[in-house]
This record gives structure tokens, sequence and C-alpha cells, in this order.
């Protein structure tokens, strides 16, 4: 694929490769700016608003803090960004509208690999922002991944796997090349994790996991063999990543 580079930042994804397209980038670099983000200031009673109402269909929500993307680039060097540190209603606000704009929302994904040749993944619980839906163990960026006013992406992947499935992602092989993809103004930034161990083993490994686990966000784990979009009710930010793993 021949990448189209820009060097101006944007507040939309336009100039990205089109959305369910995974693409190889050469790196990350975030920058989180002081102050209030633009998408808060213009938007603070409708995000609290409309928090009340999830709050309400859901009292274990926590209003904790996250980083959340304005402006991103896409060069030979990467994609750039300028973030801000936003509360999480924020994000939940952002990402009920229609339109999404005013804010882009990256995360980092490690995709774990087996060694059969299958994706590992994790089903969240009944209790969290995602109910039921199966992904990658992954969280958004947070103020703890912020070094010297940039994101470190390698950490957050470490910490999120570590804490969700208690799998350590310094004893994998990690893949040569960082990747991403976008869906509905949602950014991935993923690397492939190969552990020496079959689906099933990482599974129970898992399973074992969440009986000791403080966090008890994940409801269980699931071993994916194939693309197809139907065999579990993915978050559609999977969707591209298994296809391009499965169909490579």
């Amino acid at each position: 694929m021949t990448l189209r580079f820009s060097e101006t930042f944007s507040e939309d994804l336009s100039a990205f490769p089109p959305e369910r397209t995974v693409f190889p980038i050469a790196g990350a670099d975030l920058r989180v700016l002081e102050g209030d983000h633009p998408l808060v200031v213009a938007n603070r009673p409708a995000i609290r608003e409309n928090w009340e109402r999830e709050i309400a269909a859901n009292p274990a929500l926590f209003d904790g803090r996250l980083v959340l993307q304005h402006r991103l680039k896409l060069s030979e060097t990467g994609i750039a960004g300028e973030a801000y540190i936003a509360p999480f209603s924020a994000f939940m606000w952002w990402r009920r509208q229609p339109d999404r704009k005013g804010a882009i929302h990256l995360f980092s994904y490690p995709v774990l690999e087996s060694s059969d040749g299958a994706l590992v993944a994790i089903r969240m619980g009944a209790h969290t922002a995602n109910p039921g839906q199966v992904y990658f163990a992954a969280g958004s960026l947070e103020p703890e991944d912020v070094v010297d006013g940039r994101c470190d992406i390698d950490s957050n992947m470490r910490r999120e796997v570590m804490e969700e499935t208690g799998l350590d992602l310094d004893k994998a092989i990690v893949g040569e090349r960082l990747h991403a993809g976008h869906v509905r103004g949602s950014v991935s930034l993923f690397k492939l994790f190969r552990f020496d161990m079959t689906a099933d083993e990482m599974v129970d490994s898992i399973s074992a996991h969440m009986l000791v686990a403080e966090d008890k966000e994940i409801s269980g784990a699931v071993a994916i063999r194939s693309a197809d979009p139907a065999a579990q009710p993915y978050n559609v930010a999977m969707l591209p990543i298994i296809d391009w793993y499965f169909n490579r």
C-alpha cells in the first residue's frame, strides 16, 4: 500500500487511508498538551447531562481520566498527535455523537497470538462501558502512560495486558511492525505479540488470572481462529485486524 502523507495536523482522519484499512506506520509521537481539551470546553453542559444518563443506566462506571486526541497527522515518521487529558465522561459523550467531531480516540492494541496460529482476546464484563463485547486486552491511554509530555504506548500495552489477562508481554516475541487502522473516529495502533503457548493454554491462563485479579473487568477469554466477523460480538475495531491477520 502506498500511503499519502501529510505534514499538517488535522481534527479529522480524512488524510488517512480509508476506514477498516490496516496499514504499517514507522512509529507514534503523541504529545499531551496542558489545559482542557477544546471538546470539553465547548460541550461541558452536554457532557455532564449525558454522564448523568450513563451512570443512571450503569452505576459501576467511573469518571476517570484518559488521553483524548485533538489532532493527528500521518507522515513518513508515523502518526503524530496532539492530545489533552480529558474526563472519561467527555469520551462517553463524544462516542454517542453521530459525527464524532471535535476529538479522535486513539488507543494501543496488543494483538495476542498463540503458538498454534490463533488470536486471543477477552470478553468485557456486564458492568463495563462495552458489556459483552470481544476485543483484545487494551484500554485507553491514561495519564500514567504519559512520560515527559508524550504517550508511552508500549507501557500502556504491557500494563493493560497484565491487568486484564495476567500475561507478560515481555515474555512474547514482538512483531517487527507497528500497524494502524481507524473506524468511526477511533484509531488503533497495534503490534503482534506471539506467545509460546497454544490458544487453549492462553485461555486457561487468563481464566486462572481472573480468579485473583483485583480489577474484574472481563468475563472470559476467547480464542479466535478465523476472520468470521459473526463468530463473536466483536468490537468494531477488531474486524479489520482479524481480517488482515487471517487473510495476509
